[in-house]
């Protein structure tokens, strides 16, 4: 097994800081890295566990919204064992009294983040910067990853994937030659023919990155630094494009599935991928996904329950019907109800009649006796028009209907 140089400095920086706007009411009262994937395990631990298996220890966890979401879930880094007396775990927050104006408070992207951290990162002094997000789903050994940037002497290193050209216009579309050298990156474009993306895992020679966005800063237009934005965006915009042109970026294709779930229809499509056997994530008794775990006794079914391509949390019960859905923890789904190709993420309540088809139910949900929610598309393609959201703590009333792509912002009663 690969094993990083003796006391080589990695650092890595998870950002887990955005609104998450894309996943509308499902993320209206918790930070988007907290949603739960699987019944028992939440967006984090993917990037988390990663890190952890591949000798990456000394992990800061950056939040900005809604980040007291995630403060009892992180647990001071403790279900990753990344809890140490020197260094470990590090929880980042955004401060005031920081600096000048575009270093205090929210930032305004992945590259207005790390600005931010320039300071503290500089202190550190790694030899390898890490920065992933946390709404993707994928499990991988950095190792390799990190020796090749290494050997390479990169300045970046993009981890990307191939996926569809209509889904590559909501990422970062990178071009590469022959010697993995990459040409260009075009950053969420209208349209495009190629279908390799940025992962969102990116390795940084760290005084090169410093150096480019202190340069950027300084060309870009003062007006947004002028209202405590410094203009940099997210990495695809400025910060990758001026280090291509530096000549020494490079690409290196992940291995194993991965998926970008930040929005409704990626998030419901990688819970059918999951039942559909597709997904690899937690396959690998290596590199375990770790997390805090959920207490509860096994799932219970009623005599008759039919529950078909499913997965059942623990602490449930059911007595109706569930087929092709990710039932999270201490849902009840009474006789006579219908769940298909869902995912109701926990403490929820489906009474007897009701039809739940293609939508993801927040927690707290009770949603009454023959009620109709959602729908089941035309085709198998997922849109976020027939993708349906319902808010955490709603409640749906009896024989009520909530149209194929309807939204119930948290604590609705319809």
């Amino acid at each position: 097994m690969l094993s990083l140089p003796v006391g080589l400095r990695t650092l890595a920086i998870v950002q887990a800081g955005g609104a998450g706007s894309r996943m509308d009411v499902l993320t209206r009262e918790r930070a988007k890295p907290g949603l739960p994937f699987a019944g028992t395990h939440a967006l984090l631990d993917f990037p988390l566990s990663s890190l952890v298996a591949s000798e990456v220890t000394d992990v800061w966890v950056s939040v900005q919204y809604q980040s007291s979401t995630l403060d009892t879930y992180l647990a001071g880094g403790r279900p990753w064992d990344l809890d140490r007396t020197r260094g470990g775990f590090r929880r980042i927050t955004p401060e005031q009294g920081s600096g000048g104006p575009q270093d205090d408070g929210f930032s305004h992207g992945n590259a207005d983040g790390l600005f931010r951290l320039r300071d503290q990162i500089d202190e550190f002094d790694p030899d390898v910067l890490l920065v992933l997000s946390a709404d993707h789903v994928f499990s991988t050994d950095l190792r390799p990853i990190i020796a090749r940037h290494l050997d390479e002497g990169a300045e970046c290193t993009i981890v990307t994937a191939e996926v569809g050209v209509q889904e590559a216009t909501h990422n970062m579309v990178v071009t590469a030659g022959p010697d993995r050298r990459v040409t260009e990156v075009d950053y969420k474009p209208t349209s495009t023919t190629n279908g390799t993306v940025a992962v969102e895992i990116f390795l940084y020679e760290p005084h090169a990155m410093i150096t480019e966005l202190e340069r950027l800063r300084g060309d870009l237009h003062q007006e947004a630094e002028d209202h405590g934005d410094t203009g940099l965006g997210d990495f695809g915009e400025h910060l990758i494009p001026a280090l291509v042109k530096r000549g020494k970026v490079y690409a290196d294709p992940l291995t194993g599935y991965w998926k970008d779930v930040g929005r409704p229809e990626t998030y419901l499509q990688a819970h059918r991928d999951l039942l559909a056997g597709k997904i690899d994530v937690f396959d690998h008794a290596d590199r375990p996904v770790l997390s805090p775990g959920v207490v509860g006794p096994p799932a219970w079914f009623g005599e008759a329950a039919d529950v078909e391509s499913s997965m059942v949390g623990p602490a449930s019960r059911v007595r109706g019907t569930v087929r092709r859905s990710v039932i999270g923890p201490r849902v009840e789904i009474r006789a006579g109800a219908v769940v298909e190709d869902s995912v109701l993420m926990g403490d929820t309540v489906v009474e007897a009649g009701a039809e739940v088809r293609t939508t993801i139910v927040d927690t707290g949900v009770r949603i009454g006796r023959g009620a109709v929610v959602g729908a089941a598309p035309a085709g198998s393609r997922l849109t976020g028009d027939n993708v349906t959201l319902v808010g955490q703590d709603s409640t749906i009333s009896p024989g009520a209907t909530i149209e194929a792509g309807g939204r119930l912002e948290p604590g609705t009663t319809a």
